[in-house]
């Protein structure tokens, strides 16, 4: 049976009594937008961008500034900040060895929900940090339970809080499109992989060929 992941953070920040300080794993912008403009009204946020799946570098490079921009123009309640912990391509490359061809979605996704968060757990546990969290599950191609289960697995292995999530409920999918749009940012046409990206490329030619 699935958790209602959406729920449990809505029954935590309704009972909180402090501003708690969050550091929030990014992958995007446009999957921020809706996951900040929520949880600012609650919690001292810093993102942390840590994207090593994404390539080519250019993409990398525009993503991360789309990020930067729209954190600099959101006019948060609480503190908002910024975090990036460098590019290494290896890193993806290496737990993905093996799984190249794997559908999106797969086995290859979980290890790389895994590799992001667990850097961020690492982060959140070397600075204190009274939870962490990720913008991952507001989008609709990505699985909130397993994400969940992974973000609950590190924080016992970390002593960090994990801040459980489902962004994609109450239309938090639908309101990232309209503040995309609001904010006039970049919105990526692909996961951010050179396997989703030949994954999309083939699905467009079949259209086409169609």
């Amino acid at each position: 049976m699935n958790i209602n992941y959406q729920k449990k953070l809505e029954e935590l920040v309704e009972k909180l009594d402090y501003t708690p300080r969050l550091l929030l794993h990014s992958c995007c912008a446009p999957c921020s937008s809706r996951c900040i403009e929520y949880l600012s009204n609650y919690f001292d946020i810093t993102v942390i961008y840590y994207n090593p799946n994404i390539s080519p570098i250019e993409e990398y490079e525009k993503r991360k500034a789309e990020q930067i921009k729209f954190i600099s123009e959101f006019n948060s309640i609480n503190k908002l900040d910024f975090i990036d912990v460098g590019y290494d391509y290896n890193d993806f490359l290496s737990i993905a060895k093996g799984l190249e061809h794997v559908p999106e979605g797969g086995e290859r996704c979980f290890k790389c929900y895994r590799m992001r968060l667990e850097k961020t757990a690492q982060v959140a546990r070397d600075n204190n940090y009274d939870f962490f969290g990720t913008t991952l599950t507001v989008s609709p191609y990505k699985n909130s339970q397993v994400l969940n289960k992974i973000g609950e697995e590190l924080s016992h292995q970390y002593g960090v809080k994990y801040l459980y999530s489902d962004f994609k409920k109450n239309n938090g999918y639908k309101r990232s499109i309209e503040l995309s749009r609001e904010y006039n940012l970049y919105r990526q046409d692909y996961c951010g992989c050179i396997y989703s990206k030949i994954e999309r490329n083939e699905k467009i030619e079949k259209c086409e060929i169609l």
